[in-house]
């Protein structure tokens, strides 16, 4: 037996002397391994007699055992000894300042249109989505725009690709979002008091108009509602939204969804090339609006005999320029930093203007 207990302390020294879980490794296999010592011991068992088999069957398996039971007791100290060091090498002082975080800014089409919201929603107007990929019905002929009208044209309007044979109308982005309306009369029926904010598409490009932009399009259906309604929710709408008491003006005007039909200008005063709303004996029109037409309320499935209402439009970017000042609509798209740093907003400057 003397010469499995060499065998024993040779491998034992070895694995104590082993200084990583590589050269660990390599031990294992050459101890245990198929052609490891050990092993190729092990097969030896098969030339010897029942009674040498009977005393080195045992020694083998122990020595076995304990070699195996040192090389895990190796490699988790190796472990242990790696740990240690990733410790002291990656040590963190938890007493440094943190690393400066950048703050978003809210952007001021998402403010107003909050701020927007907000308001109706305390006059008691629900909101109201609907799709930017319109039919044509929705989009024109339901809210009684002629076909030879110029905004069902290809120079104002963007239209979809049809294929070839296909004569269905094309579906359109949506030039406003009126159509939203339709729906939710003929989802909903009347009474109903709603806004629908959202992205509208037309084919222009300037200072002030851009091909996509955002609209707030307010109606409301009631049996006794008339243009005097109209106009105390608008100046109630821009009281509360410029913060001071606005006065509107009504100029007859044409809409083929409403008649009679109304562009509203809001009172103001130009002081060197600045506008100030709610003061002086200028005027600047804002929105359309009118009294809803009766083929309107017929293509939203609502008696037009029985219930009456009112509706109107408001360019969100338009309102945002005005009460913040921003003299460019196309930089509201441009993805510029700097800009948005400047005229964005704060998270905790979002409007609260809902009642408790």
């Amino acid at each position: 037996m003397t010469a499995f207990d060499d065998l024993r302390h040779l491998w034992l020294d070895r694995i104590a002397q082993a200084s990583d879980e590589a050269s660990l490794e390599e031990l294992r296999v050459a101890a245990l391994g198929k052609k490891g010592e050990i092993s190729l011991k092990m097969r030896e068992l098969g030339q010897m007699s029942a009674e040498e088999r009977q005393v080195a069957g045992p020694a083998l398996n122990a020595l076995k055992d304990e070699v195996n039971s040192a090389l895990v007791a190796k490699k988790a100290a190796l472990g242990d000894a790696a740990l240690d060091e990733r410790l002291k090498a990656e040590w963190l002082d938890v007493t440094l300042p943190a690393r400066h975080r950048r703050q978003g800014s809210i952007h001021p089409v998402s403010q107003v249109t909050e701020e927007v919201t907000a308001i109706f929603a305390d006059m008691g107007f629900a909101v109201a989505e609907g799709p930017q990929i319109e039919t044509d019905f929705y989009n024109f002929d339901a809210l009684n725009i002629p076909g030879h009208h110029p905004a069902r044209a290809e120079m104002d309007t963007f239209y979809t690709h049809r294929a070839e044979g296909d004569d269905r109308p094309p579906h359109v982005l949506r030039t406003h979002t009126s159509p939203v309306q339709i729906r939710y009369m003929e989802a909903n029926g009347a009474p109903c008091r709603i806004i629908a904010p959202g992205r509208v598409y037309r084919a222009d490009y300037d200072q002030t108009h851009t091909p996509m932009f955002h609209q707030v399009e307010g109606l409301a259906i009631d049996k006794d509602i008339s243009m005097a309604n109209l106009k105390w929710v608008l100046e109630e709408f821009f009281s509360a939204f410029f913060g001071t008491s606005v006065k509107t003006r009504f100029r007859a005007s044409h809409f083929p969804f409403t008649e009679p039909s109304a562009e509203v200008d809001i009172q103001c005063s130009w002081e060197g090339g600045t506008v100030k709303v709610g003061e002086g004996n200028d005027w600047l029109e804002v929105l359309g609006s009118g009294m809803v037409h009766p083929k309107v309320l017929q293509a939203g499935g609502i008696d037009p005999n029985e219930w009456q209402g009112f509706a109107f439009g408001i360019g969100i970017d338009r309102l945002a320029m005005l009460k913040y000042g921003i003299p460019d609509l196309r930089a509201f798209f441009d993805s510029d930093l700097r800009w948005l740093r400047h005229y964005g907003f704060a998270s905790l400057d979002m409007p609260n203007l809902h009642r408790g």
